[in-house]
């Protein structure tokens, strides 16, 4: 997980941007919402981010620039993209980029929660999911109280 809790969204469709900002708030993220490549690549290279989420296809081009363009920060800001095109060519070259997932719109909530879980990890007040370790505690185990099982 970054310091950063901005996260950077790339899309065209405001409505879409209304749905990451409820999503990310609830996880102690705030967005810097953009509509074109030139907007998201000024952003990334004077805002610190945690996260970029981009449409691969915008206004004024390539949303895979932005990808790009955020993978090459140091430290490299992880991109999702997020595209109408449901090719498998398309999520080769997307994932090529350098994109850590890719999602088909529309999507359902949960499977973008999944790849925020996996990106960004669970959020706060949630446990990890199965199959994750669990801190085990530090020093000798505590006796028993009297009475109590």
């Amino acid at each position: 997980m970054t310091s950063s809790n901005a996260v950077l969204v790339v899309d065209a469709e405001p409505d879409f941007a209304v749905s990451y900002d409820r999503l990310l708030r609830r996880r102690g993220f705030f967005i810097v919402s953009v509509a074109s490549r030139a907007e998201a690549l000024s952003q990334i290279a004077s805002v610190p981010l945690a996260l970029v989420i981009v449409d691969v296809r915008l206004p004024d081009g390539d949303g895979l620039e932005v990808v790009r363009a955020a993978r090459s920060t140091r430290p490299p800001t992880p991109a999702v993209v997020v595209t109408t095109s449901a090719s498998e060519a398309s999520r080769r070259e997307t994932l090529s980029a350098g994109a850590v997932d890719y999602l088909v719109k529309p999507f359902a909530i949960t499977a973008f929660s999944q790849i925020l879980d996996r990106t960004l990890g669970p959020p706060a007040g949630r446990d990890a999911p199965s199959g994750a370790t669990r801190p085990r505690p530090i020093g000798p185990p505590t006796p028993p109280v009297a009475g109590c099982r």
